[in-house]
């Protein structure tokens, strides 16, 4: 956890409300050196259903692993989440401190092993130490009951501030909420979701129905965004749907509310996802990138995202520099159907080239004015199809050099 505050970070903390049967207690397990809490364990009511994205990197932790088995079951009663150690490349080792967490939680709450779903986030190749794992939750056992202000906070890493969002909707004539944490400030290029996000509702929610509804949200908002293309052997999110409100069940789109849930859950995912750009390590602009008039969507959002993890135009932009033909560059490697000719873009809703020219009289005084506020707007159509997709990423400044560069110190 950084001391210095990102400058992009909200003006204030969004209230969250309380989750019936949603329950977070914080200890000091102190797998690294530092004075704050590192270990989160949330106990959720008895029938909770769980739903679940996960990493695509072919080196998983073993959190990830076992997330992804106990999906299977559709239930949770618990969740323990690490930070400041990723217990990710740490072979026989860490499976057991993961064996050791599922033993001791699932003991506490009297739940099978297949309910309890774990996470660490950190340094990568150090096994998780288990006399520290032990102490650190049963400690947490004992604690009282923390806000969700505590328990974003606990979960963060490099981050510089906690990330939290809350939405709602209503079913069946009953208001149901949703409060969400997520952390994430570097290693950010989610091929399923991002870093480690968790949300949680009170509405009852059919396990395969809630699965389906959450890789819709993710598509749009957490495999949107990018800080510097490296994907995460421990990337998690994690939907958890207690049913402790009186709004009937959703089991299909068929189900009233079901739509406004959908797009709830879809609002909160993107709000959380914008957060972890706007932390985004030494971040100092918050940038949309707009790609239209691509073969596809899929070609749309393959080129948007070359434009955003490129450094030529993340460091540009960082220097407030409306270089355009770094995107131009962007595109043309994208592998992507594109045509230089017919290509147009914009800065910050000003037309800087069209039709694969400058475009005439081009004046880049209100283009360097917007460029220098922290939210940047870049505009590309292809002028190919119909096809679109919008991506978030930030700019690469030398304060992500000097983060990276002494992480395990």
């Amino acid at each position: 956890m950084s001391d210095k505050l990102s400058p992009l970070a909200p003006a204030q903390t969004p209230v969250l409300p309380e989750i019936g049967g949603v329950t977070c207690r914080v200890a000091r397990a102190r797998y690294k050196d530092w004075n704050r809490c590192d270990l989160t364990f949330v106990e959720l009511a008895a029938g909770t259903a769980v739903a679940g994205v996960l990493t695509s990197s072919k080196c998983p932790s073993p959190e990830v692993e076992w997330c992804r088995e106990a999906l299977r079951g559709g239930t949770a009663r618990g969740l323990v989440v690490n930070a400041g150690n990723a217990n990710a490349f740490t072979g026989a080792r860490g499976k057991e401190a993961v064996q050791l967490i599922l033993s001791l939680a699932s003991e506490r709450l009297g739940c099978t092993e297949n309910e309890i779903f774990v996470s660490s986030t950190g340094v990568i190749g150090v096994p998780l130490p288990t006399d520290k794992a032990k102490a650190g939750l049963k400690t947490a056992f004992e604690a009282p009951a923390c806000g969700w202000e505590e328990a974003a906070a606990t979960i963060m890493t490099t981050d510089t501030f906690p990330k939290m969002a809350t939405a709602s909707a209503v079913v069946g004539g009953t208001t149901v909420h949703l409060s969400g944490i997520v952390k994430g400030s570097g290693m950010i290029a989610p091929d399923m979701a991002t870093m480690l996000g968790y949300i949680f509702t009170d509405a009852a929610v059919n396990a395969a129905f809630l699965q389906k509804m959450l890789s819709v949200a993710t598509a749009s908002s957490f495999n949107c965004i990018t800080v510097d293309s490296d994907t995460s052997t421990s990337d998690t999110v994690l939907a958890f749907a207690t049913g402790q409100s009186s709004a009937p069940a959703l089991a299909s789109f068929e189900d009233n509310g079901a739509d406004a849930f959908q797009a709830a859950l879809s609002d909160l995912c993107l709000q959380l996802s914008h957060l972890v750009v706007r932390d985004g390590e030494g971040a100092s602009k918050f940038i949309e990138i707009a790609v239209t008039g691509a073969d596809s969507d899929d070609s749309a959002k393959r080129i948007a995202l070359s434009i955003a993890n490129s450094p030529l135009v993340k460091t540009a932009i960082a220097g407030e520099d409306a270089n355009w033909g770094r995107v131009v560059m962007a595109v043309g490697k994208a592998g992507e159907p594109a045509d230089r000719d017919r290509l147009t873009i914009g800065f910050g809703g000003v037309t800087v080239a069209r039709d694969g020219l400058v475009v005439p009289d081009y004046d880049e005084a209100p283009v360097s004015e917007h460029l220098k506020g922290s939210e940047i707007d870049i505009a590309v159509d292809i002028g190919l199809g119909s096809g679109k997709a919008k991506v978030w990423t930030c700019d690469l400044t030398h304060g992500y050099i000097d983060i990276n560069a002494d992480y395990r110190s």
